[in-house]
């Protein structure tokens, strides 16, 4: 079972306070979802170090430059438009996940009030509706509950459940978990030192067997 001192050991830049708050609802959540042996919450535990900021970001930010919207969204943008948008988080965000993941068009505003918020970012409106009906929430009305730390623990208990990620934590597979969670391999070295950090704290190996 988690405690607060295994998590102080894996997220040794996490806040006391996050600590408190985040230590019974990870417990939980691990329990609910089936994450259930070292190896699995070792795992759990470095993709939500990496993915939350050690507990310090619950919502996405969408507040870039017009030189980083270019390089993180750069089918979205030419340089004309980087500039109209740059540091207006809102309007980013409603194009850039617009017209997908269940997501109306730019002017509906879906793609920044369904933006990644919790522990492991859950992103558009489908992915808001089926985790809400899973936690018994109702996201679409009230997204922001992911940022609460019950909701945020648990969504990211059922994003893990959802996406199998159980089997590949039991392989120690940490690429394979980073690009179901990522799309591609972004912060591994961070995933991979706070996946060593986590194993240790929780006395399993994290070397291939």
């Amino acid at each position: 079972m988690l405690t607060a001192d295994i998590l102080r050991a894996a997220l040794p830049a996490a806040r006391p306070t996050d600590i408190a708050r985040f230590a019974t609802q990870l417990a939980e959540a691990c329990a609910e979802w089936v994450i259930d042996t070292p190896l699995r919450q070792a795992a759990f535990l470095a993709q939500i170090a990496h993915e939350s900021g050690q507990f310090r970001v619950l919502a996405e930010n969408l507040n870039y430059s017009a030189e980083a919207l270019l390089r993180v969204f750069p089918r979205h943008f030419d340089a004309g438009q980087a500039a109209t948008y740059a540091r207006q988080p809102q309007r980013i965000g409603s194009r850039v996940y617009a017209n997908r993941m269940g997501n109306g068009d730019e002017a509906s505003g879906d793609g920044w009030r369904y933006r990644g918020r919790g522990l492991i970012q859950v992103t558009g409106k489908a992915n808001y509706a089926a985790c809400g009906t899973a936690l018994g929430l109702d996201l679409i009305a009230q997204p922001d509950l992911l940022e609460q730390p019950g909701p945020a623990a648990h969504s990211a208990g059922w994003f893990w459940h959802r996406n199998s990620l159980n089997r590949p934590a039991d392989a120690r597979d940490i690429e394979t978990i980073t690009r179901r969670i990522n799309g591609g391999l972004t912060g591994l070295d961070d995933r991979k030192a706070c996946y060593a950090r986590a194993c240790a704290a929780l006395e399993v190996s994290h070397e291939p067997a």
